[in-house]
């Protein structure tokens, strides 16, 4: 039943309905249909939910296999926890413009790939 991948997988789902409407309002404030314009809080958007998408759904099927595999409870939120801290710092800092959030977020997001990785390969 992968209940801890289904737990993250749906909060994923929702996080990514935030990212994509949070797009779409502001595209039609700044009269936008594609692409970025020059406008610096659509390029924000738009890049905050293109790294959620190039991302998150590899931690997920790493997460869905180790999990498969029955790997320890604690790895599999280990990688979980990694996935929501990393994408979290990273959307806060690509919002703000701040470096020292976003940074910090892709070492976590890293983490949960290097650790899912791990758990497939030495679990």
């Amino acid at each position: 039943m992968l209940p801890i991948t289904s737990t993250i997988a749906a909060l994923a789902a929702v996080a990514l309905v935030a990212l994509s409407i949070a797009v779409s309002l502001r595209r039609k404030k700044v009269g936008v249909k594609m692409g970025y314009s020059e406008d610096v809080v659509l390029m924000r958007r738009i890049r905050a939910q293109g790294n959620f998408i190039e991302y998150v759904p590899l931690v997920l099927i790493l997460l869905g296999l180790a999990e498969y595999r029955q790997a320890p409870v604690a790895m599999l939120w280990t990688i979980a926890g990694l996935l929501i801290a990393g994408r979290s710092l990273h959307f806060a800092g690509i919002m703000t413009g701040r470096t020292p959030l976003s940074a910090p977020g892709m070492v976590g997001t890293y983490g949960a790939l290097l650790v899912g990785a791990g758990t497939l390969v030495f679990g």
